[in-house]
C-alpha cells in the first residue's frame, strides 16, 4: 500500500464522513413540511420518525455481512447513493405508509454508510499508522452543522422543498461518485486481513464478533456514549424551555453549543489522541462530560447551563472515535464484523435513549434524568480506563 494510495483513501473517507453528516442533517428542516403535508399530530410524527432509526438499526449487522464478502468500498458507494438520492424523494411522498417505508430505506442507507465508512476509516488509520478517526467524526459533525444551514438557505432563496432537496442531492451524489475510485478496493482490504473470506490463514483464527467479549464490552461503552449524544439531541431544548425557563425561540441554543464544541474537539482530536493515550482521552473526556451534566442539574443561571452543554460536547467528542478505532484494530476479529457489531449495540443507545430518559424524567425530573446519563458516562470512562490498564500489565 503506497503512501499516495493511503492519502487518497484518507481524503475520500473524509468526504464520505462529511457527506453523511450533510445528508442526515439536511433532513431536519424538511420535517415540518412533512408534518404539514401529511397532516400529522406530534404523536404520529414521532411514530413516523421512529422508522428512520429502525432502518438504521436493521441495516448495520447486514452491512457487516456485506462488507465481509464485497468490501467496505461497495457498501459505502451504494449506501451513499441511496442516502443522497433519497432526500428529494422524502419531499414528494404524501401518505404515512409511503413515508414510513422511505424513511426505513433512508435510515437503512444511513446505518450501512455509518458502519462501512467507520470500518474503512479504521483500515486507513491502521495503514497510516496514526490517528485519524477523531477528525473523520469531526467532519461528520461539521456536516451536521452545515446541512440544516444549506437546506435552510436554499429554502430562503425561494426554492421549494423538492427543488432544495434535489439541488443538495445532486451535490452529494457528485461527491460520492467522484471519490469512490480512491477508496480501498476489496482486494486491498483482503490483503489487510479485513475479510473473513479470501484469506484462509487469517480467517481460521478469527472469532464471531457477536460473541466476542471485547466487542460486546466496546459495544456497551459505545451504547452509553451514544445515549449521551442522543440525550442532547432529543432533550436539550425541552430542558432549557421547561426546566430553565428559556423562550422556545432560544431553546435550541443548548444543542447548538454542544454541537459546535463537539465538532471543534473532534477536528482537533487526532492530535489529542496522538499526544495522550486513548484510555486517558476516554477517562478525562467522561470526567469533563460529567462536570457538564452537573452544571445542567445545579445551575440556575443560563450561562452556566450553556457552559454545561459545551463541557459535555468537549468531553464526549473523542470517546466514540476511540471505541471505533479499538474495534477496527482488533486482531482476532475482522474489522467489518467488529465495527458492525459494536456500532449496532452502540446505536441502540440512540434508539432506546429517549424512552429511557423519558421514564426517568417522569419519575424524577428531566435534569435528574440527564444527570444520571452523566453518571453513566463517568462510570464508562473509569471502567474503560481500568480495563485498558489491566491489558497493559
Amino acid at each position: 500500500m503506497t503512501s499516495a494510495t493511503t492519502k487518497s483513501a484518507k481524503r475520500a473517507t473524509q468526504i464520505y464522513f462529511l457527506l453523511c453528516g450533510l445528508a442526515i442533517s439536511a433532513w431536519a428542516p424538511m420535517v415540518p413540511f412533512v408534518k404539514d403535508r401529511l397532516g400529522l399530530n406530534d404523536s404520529n410524527l414521532g411514530l413516523l420518525l421512529l422508522f428512520l432509526g429502525i432502518g438504521a438499526f436493521c441495516a448495520m449487522p447486514f452491512a457487516g455481512w456485506l462488507m465481509k464478502r464485497f468490501g467496505s468500498r461497495l457498501v459505502m458507494i451504494v449506501s451513499a447513493v441511496i442516502l443522497s438520492a433519497g432526500l428529494p424523494v422524502l419531499t414528494l411522498l404524501d401518505t404515512f405508509v409511503q413515508m414510513a417505508a422511505m424513511l426505513f430505506v433512508f435510515g437503512a442507507s444511513l446505518g450501512a454508510l455509518d458502519v462501512s465508512m467507520n470500518t474503512h476509516g479504521s483500515m486507513v488509520q491502521n495503514v497510516a499508522g496514526k490517528p485519524i478517526m477523531s477528525s473523520l467524526h469531526g467532519l461528520f459533525s461539521t456536516g451536521g452543522l452545515f446541512g440544516p444551514l444549506l437546506m435552510g438557505a436554499l429554502l430562503k432563496l425561494g426554492l421549494s422543498p423538492v427543488l432544495g432537496a434535489t439541488a443538495l442531492s445532486v451535490v452529494l451524489l457528485i461527491l460520492a461518485v467522484s471519490q469512490q475510485s480512491s477508496l480501498f478496493t476489496a482486494d486491498e482490504e483482503n490483503g489487510l486481513g479485513n475479510h473473513e473470506e479470501g484469506n484462509t490463514e487469517k480467517s481460521n483464527g478469527q472469532k464471531n464478533a457477536w460473541i466476542h467479549g471485547t466487542v460486546l464490552f466496546l459495544g456497551m461503552m459505545c451504547f452509553i456514549a451514544f445515549l449521551s449524544e442522543g440525550a442532547m439531541l432529543d432533550w436539550s431544548a425541552l430542558l432549557l424551555h421547561d426546566s430553565k425557563g428559556v423562550d422556545k425561540a432560544l431553546s435550541g441554543l443548548g444543542y447548538a453549543f454542544f454541537s459546535v464544541a463537539m465538532a471543534v474537539m473532534r477536528l482537533a482530536g487526532d492530535r489529542i489522541v496522538s499526544k495522550f493515550s486513548s484510555r486517558y482521552v476516554v477517562l478525562f473526556g467522561s470526567m469533563i462530560a460529567f462536570v457538564g451534566y452537573t452544571c445542567i442539574l445545579l445551575a440556575g443561571w443560563l450561562p452556566i447551563t450553556l457552559l454545561g452543554f459545551i463541557l459535555i460536547g468537549v468531553g464526549a467528542a473523542n470517546i466514540v472515535p476511540v471505541f471505533f478505532s479499538a474495534a477496527g484494530s482488533m486482531k482476532d476479529v475482522a474489522s467489518a464484523s467488529a465495527v458492525s457489531a459494536m456500532g449496532t449495540i452502540g446505536y441502540t443507545g440512540q434508539l432506546a435513549g429517549p424512552a429511557m430518559l423519558g421514564v426517568l424524567a417522569q419519575h424524577f425530573s428531566l435534569p435528574v434524568a440527564l444527570f444520571i446519563t452523566g453518571v453513566l458516562m463517568l462510570v464508562a470512562g473509569v471502567v474503560y480506563w481500568v480495563s485498558q490498564n489491566k491489558k497493559m500489565k
